[in-house]
């Protein structure tokens, strides 16, 4: 049998949260509803589509082809259906987006113009927030629809997995540290980190603990442009997102990845209620350009 639109969202879903929990969530509908559908999908194409994984789930080989087709199929349906709507069935709509100034740096600035390129009657309004905590505030609260942040997050939250981001250590010209860097030597190391208290420095702290490990603070600051210039000038290293040194130091620091590599799952949250068409849609655009994670043959 010809699996429904509901089945092609429901595995679409279980992609992105990597978990029949969560997608059931992002969907809402009932956790039991989506494995009863995912599951007579299975049966009807005589294939298994998920590996379940103890409170997770992966893409099998057949699970992943199928949710690209899945993809095209409900973006071709979503395009048919604006035929009907003037100006695409976005007139006068608005998306409010909240996320920090480091993702706004490249990431969602890049998810904002592949989306307006595609829904120019859209008006996307983007804020920027200084931690994880208060973009969860946000949507929390309503005062904005989607939240693009780090994960996880307050599991009261939906979440759509978008990619993993490299996280580096840049350091001061000339300093003399192995490449790539072993977790272990940032014990003692001449650090610049967040001011104490602050989520991401309570984050960076319980990292430091488990590796048994303490930097030497040597500049403690929440602005950016702080960071680089606590670098740039020798004050110590820091600990940043890799695809965002280009823009801001340029040639003026050194990046050594990690050994083993550390990276950081950054997704789309939003409140657990029903979501404006222009929010689906963004979430349906950013999960699309995300590789689906397939299974290692």
């Amino acid at each position: 049998m010809t699996p429904t639109l509901a089945q092609l969202r429901y595995l679409v879903a279980v992609a992105d949260c990597r978990s029949i929990t969560g997608a059931a969530a992002s969907v809402f509908v009932a956790q039991s509803a989506l494995s009863r559908a995912v599951q007579a999908m299975e049966r009807d194409l005589g294939v298994e589509l998920l590996a379940r994984r103890g409170r997770g789930v992966d893409l099998t080989p057949e699970g992943a082809r199928v949710v690209r087709l899945a993809r095209t199929v409900l973006n071709a349906v979503e395009a048919i259906d604006d035929i009907g709507t003037p100006h695409g069935g976005d007139a006068r709509a608005v998306l409010t987006l909240v996320t920090t100034p480091t993702l706004a740096l490249d990431l969602a600035t890049d998810l904002i113009a592949g989306f307006t390129g595609r829904h120019p009657a859209v008006d996307v309004r983007l804020r920027q927030h200084g931690s994880r905590e208060d973009l969860v505030e946000e949507v929390t609260q309503g005062r904005a629809e989607l939240a693009l942040v780090d994960l996880p997050v307050d599991k009261e939250l939906s979440t759509h997995f978008i990619q993993e981001r490299e996280v580096v250590l840049i350091s001061p010209l000339g300093s003399r540290l192995p490449h790539p860097m072993p977790l272990r030597m940032l014990d003692g190391l001449p650090m610049v980190l967040p001011t104490p208290g602050t989520g991401r420095r309570t984050e960076m702290e319980a990292m430091f603990s488990c590796l048994g490990v303490r930097p030497l603070p040597t500049l403690e600051v929440d602005e950016r442009l702080a960071w680089v210039t606590g670098v740039t000038d020798g004050r110590g290293s820091l600990i940043w997102y890799r695809d965002v040194v280009p823009r801001a130091f340029g040639s003026r620091a050194e990046i050594r990845s990690f050994t083993p590599p550390l990276l950081r799952p950054v997704g789309i949250a939003h409140a657990r209620r029903p979501l404006s068409r222009a929010a689906r849609a963004f979430i349906a655009q950013a999960g699309h350009k995300a590789p689906v994670r397939e299974p290692v043959r």
